[in-house]
This record gives C-alpha cells, structure tokens and sequence, in this order.
C-alpha cells in the first residue's frame, strides 16, 4: 500500500529557469510529450539499439539492466527528458557528466573481437537517431499521425540542435525521413543479433521489469498492460530487426494491438494528472522534468537557446572535447591494465539523474 500512496502522490512543480533547447513551439515537444513518447517510443529505442554490437558489448558487461533494472531504466529515460524538456544549464551539466559515464565504457567486444567505447561519434549517433527516430514512429502509429512536411523537416532540424549534447558531430544527422531511412540502411550490415542481444531485448520487451512492485490485486492489469506494450513495440519494429533478434513477427497481431493502444493513448493525453501518474509509476524522477512542460508551467525567463550557446555560457566544453585525460585514463586502466574501470563520473551524476542503488 505504501508504493501505491507513493504513486497517487506528485510533487509540487517549480518552474524551470528557462524553456531550454525547444520550447513550446517545437515540433520535438508535441512527439516527445505524447504519451506514446516516453513508453512505447523509449521502449523501441532501448530495444532495437542492442543490435549495435559495441553497445551490447557495454551493456551486457556492466549488466545493470539486469540487476538494477528500475534505476536504469529511471535514470536513462530521466536524461532523454532532459535533453528534451529541462533548463539549458541543468541539461548542459548532464550531458557534460554523461561524457564521464561513458568513458567507464570501454572494453573489447566479445562477438566481433573489435573495442568499443560509449563515446565513440558514431556509437552516439546509432543512439541518438534511433531514440529521436523511435519516437516518432510510436507518436505515428498509435498517437495523432503522420507529420506534415514542414513539420517533420522541422523535428529533424531539432533532432540535430539535441545531437549538439552527444559526442558525435551534428552535422551528421540526417534532416530528411529519407535520409533517416538511408543511414539506417547503412547500419543494417553493421548490426548483429546475437545471443547477447537476444537476451537484452526480450529483458527490456518487458515493462514489467521496469515497474516498482504492485500490490497483488494490480499485478494482473499490469501483466495485461506490460503484454500490450511489448506487442506494440514489436508493432512498430521492421521485419528484418525482428528476424535478426528472434522476435516475433506475426503480423496479424501487430494489427490488432494498433486500435487498442492508439484508444489507450489517446484517453490518457486527455488526462494530464493521468499522464503524470503513469509517469511517476514507470520513472519517478522524470516527473519533475516533464511536469512543468505537461502542466503548461511557464518557466522563470521564457527563452529558448541552443546547446552550443549553453555550453559557453556555463563553461562546458563540447562533449566531443570533453574529459579527454579521463577517458584516456579509463581505457588504460581497462585496455591496458586490465582493471575495472573507476566510477567518476557515476556517483557525481546522482543528484541530477538519480540514485544508481
């Protein structure tokens, strides 16, 4: 009963300081804002970016998805929202720290014997694509529908001010569905589904995994729930993906789930302290990031600037450029002397993304 009080209980919302990288008028906060944003759409992200052999490879070593699944799922979602909804220092200060995270990353690829690193551009970019991207295909296929011209040129313009937070060079984001498309194509012989993978996939195809325990009469309408999700995420999956991961790929199931979960999503954009219930269930500390945005709270300086302007302004180098010795550092001590990597980074990230416990 506790964990249930806790849910039906929302924190008082602050106003941010400022409207951050978008602001009400971007295209990027209507898909992202959608309820089918931050479920089916991060759900698909997290998937189908396991197919990345370096990524797997750093994931499957730390096996936080695994142990702490909740808190992982929490924090990276947390961040997602930042990027997408928080004040252009806070957000500027945790990209900054994300750069430390990653450079904890390194290591040698067991499946293709090559060495990774989470920093790696282009290992930022296959994430940052495939998050922006998934996005909107869930907001396309069970939310409002496809986006006018205009409008999708516009949320791929913003897709590359947001890649201006990650390590990889903005230049080479596609602006066009188009060109999304082709890099994608580009990736597919890059990708592998391995046993690994496999096994990432199907763990985090399952929201369950994801959920704070339910008291005992709730348990069976989240198991509905949790199926009807994972059955829309495989929904929005391309064949080929599905086949290379051993999922399943019947298609007169991806039909059906399409009119149920679009009336689901729909109900519940109806509803904003719904939407923040939900929220507070799947990852309490990014209610307070979207609470603001969901609730109309209009920040203390209603101003939009760009990650660029907002790494000057507060000091941070550009994550391409940043923690060079550090990073330099973490491979030596994994690549070259065979040790654990050491947590900076990690714990200093906690205040703004959560507790890793």
């Amino acid at each position: 009963m506790a964990t249930l009080r806790t849910w039906l209980s929302l924190p008082e919302v602050a106003p941010a300081e400022d409207y951050g990288f978008f602001g009400p008028d971007s295209v990027a906060w209507r898909v992202w804002s959608y309820p089918t944003g931050l479920t089916i759409g991060f759900q698909r992200a997290v998937v189908i970016e396991e197919l990345d052999p370096a990524l797997i490879a750093a994931v499957d070593t730390t096996s936080a998805i695994y142990s702490r699944p909740r808190t992982r799922y929490d924090r990276t979602l947390r961040y997602f929202a930042m990027v997408m909804f928080a004040d252009s220092r806070s957000t500027a200060n945790a990209a900054d720290i994300l750069v430390k995270i990653h450079s904890k990353a390194v290591g040698i690829d067991p499946v293709t014997g090559r060495d990774y690193d989470a920093n790696d551009p282009q290992s930022q970019l296959w994430i940052h694509l495939t998050a922006w991207h998934s996005l909107l295909v869930a907001y396309e296929k069970f939310g409002p529908g496809r986006l006018g011209p205009d409008e999708e040129s516009q949320y791929w313009h913003e897709c590359a001010r947001a890649a201006e937070l990650q390590t990889c060079d903005p230049a080479d984001v596609p602006r066009t569905r188009e060109g999304v498309a082709q890099y994608f194509e580009r990736m597919r012989p890059q990708l592998i589904g391995s046993d690994i993978a496999k096994k990432a996939m199907n763990h985090l195809l399952d929201a369950e995994v994801m959920l704070p325990p339910m008291p005992l009469v709730l348990r069976p309408l989240f198991k509905i729930v949790a199926a009807f999700l994972r059955r829309g995420t495989l929904a929005t999956m391309p064949r080929w993906m599905r086949e290379m991961a051993g999922l399943p790929t019947g298609r007169a199931l991806d039909i059906l789930v399409i009119p149920w979960l679009s009336a689901a999503m729909t109900l519940v954009s109806l509803n904003t302290r719904l939407q923040l219930l939900l929220l507070q269930l799947i990852s309490p500390t990014t209610v307070p990031v979207a609470a603001p945005v969901l609730l109309g709270v209009v920040p203390k300086n209603p101003v939009t600037t760009t990650p660029r302007q907002a790494q000057k302004t507060y000091g941070y180098d550009i994550p391409s450029q940043a923690h060079h010795a550090l990073r330099e550092k973490q491979r030596n001590r994994v690549l070259g002397e065979r040790l654990p990597p050491s947590d900076e980074g990690l714990i200093e990230s906690q205040p703004i993304l959560g507790d890793i416990a």
